[in-house]
């Protein structure tokens, strides 16, 4: 093919600009991230040798940096999979990621707050474009392993547009090679072909990296990595910043983690790991096409990343590595899921993992309210697809009360409970807000009942299956009857009800399953409540926008007999059951009822014009 001059994607031009104009105080990170994918390409090569077959030599795989001071160049060179052209252009002449909006927001931000947030940069995979940080021409030569004849050449000055062409003698693997721009230490724009400054970000950031990383090439060459797996080191050993850096490698979140797991098992069945759980939460975190998963080694050899199988999808954030001694080097996804050591190691993951949450509330709560208000919501799906790990999940667990502004623990709330009270009570919303604000909280709150509030669209769906909590059954005060203990002196409503109750009924039959007074009310006229088996609105609604449609599940019409329009409603009928306004009355009794917990009017237009009309003959 003849070379093409072709553009990039409108979102990797904006990128290219934010890091041609960066301000960010740590431009040392393009080395680490140009090694860093170098190593992906080293693990890529030797895996698809061991996996697929490929023919290639993998007797000296290495990344190579080479600077030149006369020439004002740095080259960064490995000998792993390389690329083909198409994917040249596809994952560098394009942002094929989703999330690509976010990172150009955020991106911009720091730019204009001038926070320097180059882990941005890592964090969303795109750390080739920061070498435009330090250079203003960037070539890159690549030949994909197990392909035949010439390779490609890349190239770009980073203002829109790049070239590509073949390249005869490439040899397999990649060469980037960056032309560097002026030294300039106001603007933290260090001289990189200065072999102090390229030892220092070595050793800082890609000490760890399992390949050597050689300066210079042939017999000279020097290798400036230790190579030293982390996690089979004693954590005596290794300090707070090298684990940190390690982090950084596997996670691209180049924050610091908010702790760190060390484990080691010895006996039947030997494995490391160390494990790590961020200080916040992934911009992907609830997008089906994330990467998620724990990489897996075999004695020191790299397996795969992102193994799924080894972590629970509830505790995707998890980032790190396992190291099992006793796995077969060509074990496949396929035989994980079925792989008996496999299951055992994550079981006894899992259960570090959930330990290690439950030891930060006592010892650090601080963290543990970080951890909780990043990831709880992930946590909780653990409720519905590991029903073994019902009681550790609860434990860990907190939630919104109206006890107070701080969140609970079901412990502490059981602690809290009222004399008699049997069951912990909760109630779902869409927020905290019209929770505290719904007709169903009012005798609870009267009477000093605290409640749960719960506001995660999977609350909707855990707090049936999850039957009691340390033997107290969760009981949402939105469904069911409720009887809670009345003051001796307080008297039952006079009058007989029957009759208005009936004719509610009779009224509202497509509405509503049973119209009946209420224990719940106190100052509302009406509410719905669900019967204690069915499905809350909310998940009727979760299930339509999935596209099940269920039969419609009619609800339960309370209503408040202490209330001045409920006595003068049951009046009314008393005096006439033929007035035509009562109809309209009862039509707009449901509807405020409705309307009161958030829900959705079936006749907007029709609910307006009854309500516009009755005003009209009060004034």
């Amino acid at each position: 093919m003849t070379m093409e001059t072709l553009e990039f994607q409108a979102e990797a031009r904006q990128l290219l600009q934010l890091m041609v104009h960066s301000i960010y105080s740590n431009k040392d990170i393009f080395l680490r991230e140009l090694i860093s994918n170098a190593s992906d390409a080293l693990d890529k090569l030797r895996l698809a040798k061991l996996q697929d077959g490929l023919e290639a030599d993998t007797s000296d795989l290495h990344i190579e940096v080479e600077p030149d001071a006369e020439a004002r160049t740095l080259t960064v060179r490995d000998n792993g999979i390389g690329m083909t052209r198409e994917e040249v252009v596809e994952l560098i002449g394009t942002i094929a990621k989703s999330g690509t909006a976010e990172l150009l927001t955020k991106l911009k931000e720091a730019t204009e707050a001038k926070s320097g947030d180059a882990g941005l940069i890592g964090q969303f995979g795109v750390g080739f474009y920061s070498t435009f940080m330090v250079a203003d021409r960037v070539t890159l030569v690549t030949r994909k392993a197990g392909t035949e004849g010439h390779g490609t050449r890349w190239e770009s000055a980073g203002e829109g547009t790049y070239t590509i062409d073949d390249e005869p003698d490439a040899p397999i693997g990649t060469t980037v090679t960056l032309h560097l721009r002026p030294k300039d230490e106001d603007d933290k724009l260090y001289d990189y072909t200065d072999e102090w400054k390229i030892r220092e970000i070595v050793k800082r950031y890609s000490d760890f990296i399992a390949f050597p990383i050689r300066k210079g090439s042939g017999e000279d060459a020097e290798t400036l990595n230790s190579m030293k797996a982390l996690w089979a080191r004693p954590r005596s050993e290794v300090t707070d910043e090298e684990y940190h850096q390690f982090y950084r490698h596997i996670s691209h979140d180049w924050t610091d983690p908010l702790e760190i797991i060390n484990m080691k098992a010895e006996g039947t069945f030997e494995y490391e790991a160390l494990l790590f759980i961020p200080a916040r939460a992934p911009h992907d975190l609830f997008q089906r096409d994330a990467r998620r998963g724990l990489q897996l080694y075999v004695k020191r050899v790299f397996i795969m990343d992102d193994s799924k199988e080894l972590i629970p999808d509830y505790l995707r954030f998890v980032k790190g590595v396992v190291d099992a001694a006793d796995l077969s080097l060509n074990i496949s996804r396929e035989i994980l899921q079925q792989d008996r050591h496999i299951q055992m190691i994550r079981r006894r993951l899992v259960k570090k993992v959930l330990s290690t949450i439950k030891d930060l509330m006592s010892s650090n709560p601080e963290k543990y309210a970080t951890f909780w208000r990043e990831f709880g919501r992930a946590v909780k799906e653990g409720l519905l697809s590991e029903p073994d790990n019902h009681k550790p999940i609860l434990e860990i667990a907190s939630f919104a009360t109206t006890a107070g502004s701080e969140p609970t623990t079901l412990a502490a709330y059981v602690e809290r409970m009222k004399e008699g009270q049997e069951e912990i009570y909760f109630l779902t919303g869409e927020n905290r807000s019209q929770v505290e604000n719904s007709p169903h909280m009012e005798a609870f709150r009267e009477q000093g009942y605290e409640v749960l509030i719960l506001t995660d669209p999977v609350d909707e769906i855990w707090v049936d299956a999850v039957p009691d909590f340390d033997g107290r059954k969760l009981r949402s005060i939105a469904r069911g009857s409720v009887d809670l203990k009345k003051d001796e002196d307080e008297k039952e409503p006079e009058g007989d009800y029957a009759p208005l109750l009936g004719f509610l009924k009779d009224r509202l039959d497509e509405q509503v399953k049973e119209v009946r007074l209420s224990h719940r009310l106190t100052t509302s006229a009406a509410c719905l409540v669900s019967d204690a088996d069915d499905i809350t609105p909310a998940l009727e609604k979760m299930y339509r926008a999935m596209g099940q449609e269920g039969p419609r599940v009619k609800r339960i019409l309370e209503l408040n007999p202490n209330h001045p329009l409920v006595s003068g409603l049951r009046a009314a009928h008393e005096r006439g059951a033929e007035d035509p306004a009562l109809p309209d009355t009862a039509e707009l009794l449901y509807g405020t009822a409705l309307l009161a917990e958030g829900g959705d009017l079936e006749d907007p237009a029709r609910f307006a014009k009854l309500l516009a009309d009755r005003l009209a003959r009060t004034v």
